[in-house]
């Protein structure tokens, strides 16, 4: 039995919070709990598009933060015209800062793409304790992995690529820097970060979520 198709989602508010920069951002809060976890968006999604892996998040007894980064939705701030160099990262940092401000013991994050490089210079630029577990989908961070503060899972189609080429050679590279515990799974298939949740294997992706999150 699985989580991925249990459960309704939690009531829903939205709230917004600033950077230290001065950026305003707008969030989606569900559920309660001690226990936080902030889902960061890739550059075709909203927060809105978290909605799924929300639910099933709460249903697991934690706390959900799903962001909108400058640039989208109603988040604005400085850069926010060029969405390919924006600070997003000050956005996922200012959420996982609100939400300790609020209640929550341990904050983790869960981004894909652009959303999940931005999670990872949050933990590298993060003070020692302020993430607590991430999941990266299809996604690097952008500064050099070795920096990075916390347990993180690297989980990515083996065929993904952009315009660029396959993705995988420069994941790897980072995963190769960042520092244990470190976990990478290489999936079949093409599908590009949140997109993986919408093939056949989006129930092992959404599994594979909980298990990292919830490990001691």
């Amino acid at each position: 039995m699985t989580l991925w198709a249990f459960g309704t989602l939690a009531a829903q508010t939205t709230i917004s919070f600033h950077t230290d920069d001065g950026a305003e951002i707008y969030a989606d809060l569900y559920g309660a709990g001690e226990r936080a976890v902030v889902l960061v968006h890739g550059g075709q999604f909203k927060k809105e598009s978290w909605g799924k892996q929300a639910r099933v998040l709460v249903n697991a007894g934690y706390r959900v933060m799903a962001i909108d980064l400058r640039g989208f939705g109603p988040s604005h701030g400085p850069g926010d015209k060029d969405l390919y160099t924006a600070p997003h990262y000050l956005d996922v940092l200012a959420a996982a800062r609100y939400l300790h401000r609020h209640g929550a013991k341990t904050v983790s994050l869960v981004g894909g793409s652009m959303g999940g490089s931005a999670a990872g210079d949050a933990c590298i630029v993060a003070r020692p304790g302020e993430i607590h577990r991430m999941v990266l989908l299809g996604a690097a961070p952008n500064m050099p992995a070795a920096g990075l503060k916390s347990p993180v899972l690297f989980m990515l189609a083996r065929d993904d690529a952009n315009d660029d080429g396959p993705r995988l050679p420069g994941i790897q590279k980072q995963y190769d820097l960042a520092p244990q515990p470190k976990e990478l799974i290489l999936l079949n298939g093409s599908a590009h970060a949140q997109h993986l949740f919408e093939t056949d294997q989006g129930e092992r992706v959404m599994n594979e979520i909980l298990r990292f999150l919830a490990a001691k």
